[in-house]
């Protein structure tokens, strides 16, 4: 299985939301009320809007199994109100809307998306991979504890949103990158799988 990482353009708009509406579908039946309205989610209007103005800024990517798009990950250096301080965001990228498409659930696309998450935080020589998870959902907690993250705390009352679970993740956790490698097929040079962190 190859998964690369590409960035998103507003064309994967429609692919995003849809992911967004198959997940929060799978968690309702599940008895979570991420995502929902109920919940105090995001309708997915205004999902869009905030996935739309990432897309312009250049911070959304795309997980794409043997080509097939299998999942999205937003990163940057932003959060909700209350959730982290100003010296937190400072040395930390913040993980946003990582959504993998339940076809592939299984297949490790998540590590892959939080491996981009550290490059990237590598890249700006930031110490920390940081996100908040919805409150409620200790399944999704276990994920991310499983994937490394330690929770730092839960945000207080300043913090409105349901998702006030925060989770963090040293940088330097991850295994180092290995250099990009090239295989030539026909005139098209393309980077393989390891170049890619697992």
């Amino acid at each position: 299985m190859t998964v690369r990482l590409r960035p998103a353009t507003l064309g994967d708009l429609p692919l995003i939301c849809r992911l967004r509406v198959q997940r929060t579908s799978w968690l309702t039946a599940r008895g979570s009320d991420q995502w929902t309205v109920a919940g105090r989610g995001r309708p997915i209007e205004i999902f869009a809007g905030a996935v739309g103005r990432a897309l312009d800024r250049g911070e959304t990517w795309i997980a794409e199994v043997d080509g097939e798009p299998a999942g999205t990950i937003t990163v940057n250096h932003r959060a909700d109100h209350g959730l982290w301080s100003a010296w937190e965001l400072a040395e930390s990228v913040i993980v946003h809307f990582m959504i993998v498409d339940l076809r592939f659930a299984g297949r490790r696309v998540g590590d892959h998306l939080l491996a981009h998450a550290a490059a990237l935080a590598d890249d700006e020589h930031r110490l920390w991979v940081r996100l908040d998870a919805w409150t409620t959902n200790t399944e999704l907690h276990d994920y991310y504890r499983r994937a490394g993250f330690a929770l730092a705390r839960v945000a207080g009352p300043v913090a409105t949103g349901p998702s006030k679970a925060l989770f963090e993740r040293q940088t330097r956790t991850w295994p180092p990158r290995l250099p990009p490698t090239f295989t030539t097929a026909g005139a098209q040079c393309r980077l393989s799988a390891a170049s890619l962190r697992d």
